[in-house]
């Protein structure tokens, strides 16, 4: 014989004592439905909605949503930026940084679009990781950078150096070559992008080695002598490339410059003795560059470097959110003494957050038809990468 208890209709259900039977049985009706909901629409339903539109958000909590895994150099800035950012925020709210790696920080930007709260306390991270995937228009993305409203945009840098044993003393070393260059590449769609159009630009001979796990790797490879060509961004330059020149083992031979306001390429403020990409082009060529080459080079860098890291929110959070994360941000960015303690993360670029950001950064994520067209025939005749 089962000793098993027979399962009890709810309407058999005794009472708590000193509750009316009908009273218990609408309470535990409300619990069910509550339950229910919460497992379908998600346990948003059950938190408190954030008031974030008096410019005080004071209680509430910026949960800062990073697509890359912990320890990486934009982990580093984002927890930096968003743990100082929320002390300047009015009601200084709390600061809980939520990594989410996976598909070059596609997954979870794709996640970020998809659930998170328009109220300003949910913020995504971007970077060229995110981003170049979007401009490529690859079949995982699911996130338009048009549909995001951005906060406050931080720079960077870059610097291509090759190592002197492989005959390298000079830009003039890079073309009309009996053997290629080895360049050390992670994935020909991020940000060594703007590397390879580069060098299709200066007609530099160059065959590329992709699959590092990160410029670290790469920047010991080329001391074993295994590839020839690396970059390195501006937070990086210091420890891995000024040793080896120093040394003699490596010699710095551009930098990727950076796009000013009118759209020109400049040089950067952080190598102002190393001359620009196109400087470079001009040195090997007699002229100015000019074409499909030169404009998929210089959109790319806007966008990779010039505007490289971002903190956005949902288009539609209310604009009064928007105007109160955006006012704290100019005012940390306009703060000496942030701008001295945070040199190192930031890497002497200035954080953008002022009213002109929305269409400074619109401007520099707007990719033309033919330059798309263009990049993309260049990852399929050179590196044989084929996009959805």
């Amino acid at each position: 014989m089962s000793t098993e208890t027979p399962h009890r209709p709810i309407a058999d259900v005794a009472p708590t004592p000193g509750v009316p039977r009908r009273t218990a049985l609408i309470i535990m009706a409300v619990f069910v439905v509550l339950a229910v909901a919460a497992t379908t629409l998600g346990s948003d339903l059950l938190r408190r909605a954030a008031a974030t539109t008096d410019g005080d958000f004071a209680g509430e909590t910026l949960e800062v949503l990073i697509p890359l895994a912990e320890g990486g150099g934009t982990d580093t800035w984002a927890r930096y930026v968003g743990d100082e950012l929320r002390h300047v925020v009015p009601g200084e709210p709390g600061f809980a940084p939520v990594n989410e790696p996976g598909g070059e920080g596609i997954a979870g930007t794709n996640d970020f679009v998809a659930s998170a709260r328009a109220d300003g306390t949910e913020i995504l991270v971007s970077t060229a990781s995110s981003v170049v995937p979007w401009v490529l228009g690859r079949s995982e993305v699911q996130y338009d950078f048009d549909q995001l409203t951005p906060i406050l945009a931080n720079g960077s840098g870059g610097v291509i150096y090759a190592r002197t044993a492989a005959g390298v003393s000079s830009v003039e070393d890079l073309v009309d070559r009996d053997t290629p260059l080895r360049f050390g590449g992670i994935s020909a769609t991020g940000l060594d992008l703007t590397t390879l159009v580069a060098f299709d630009l200066l007609g530099a001979d160059v065959e590329s080695i992709f699959g590092f796990e990160g410029r670290g790797p790469v920047n010991l490879a080329l001391q074993r002598g295994e590839v020839d060509l690396d970059y390195q961004t501006t937070s990086a330059y210091g420890p891995a490339v000024a040793p080896l020149a120093e040394a003699g083992t490596a010699v710095p031979l551009m930098s990727m410059g950076q796009v000013d306001e009118a759209g020109q390429i400049v040089r950067d403020p952080n190598f102002p003795d190393l001359p620009t990409v196109v400087e470079v082009y001009e040195q090997l060529h007699g002229e100015a560059p000019s074409g499909e080459a030169f404009e998929g080079y210089r959109s790319l860098l806007a966008l990779t470097y010039t505007w490289q890291k971002a903190m956005w929110v949902p288009d539609d959070t209310p604009d009064a959110a928007v105007q109160t994360l955006r006012r704290s941000a100019h005012e940390m960015a306009q703060d000496p003494e942030f701008t001295e303690a945070a040199a190192e993360v930031l890497g002497g670029y200035p954080i953008i957050a002022d009213d002109d950001l929305p269409a400074l950064v619109h401007d520099a994520y707007t990719v033309e038809p033919d330059v798309r067209d263009y990049v993309v025939e260049l990852l399929v005749s050179d590196y044989d990468v084929q996009l959805d």
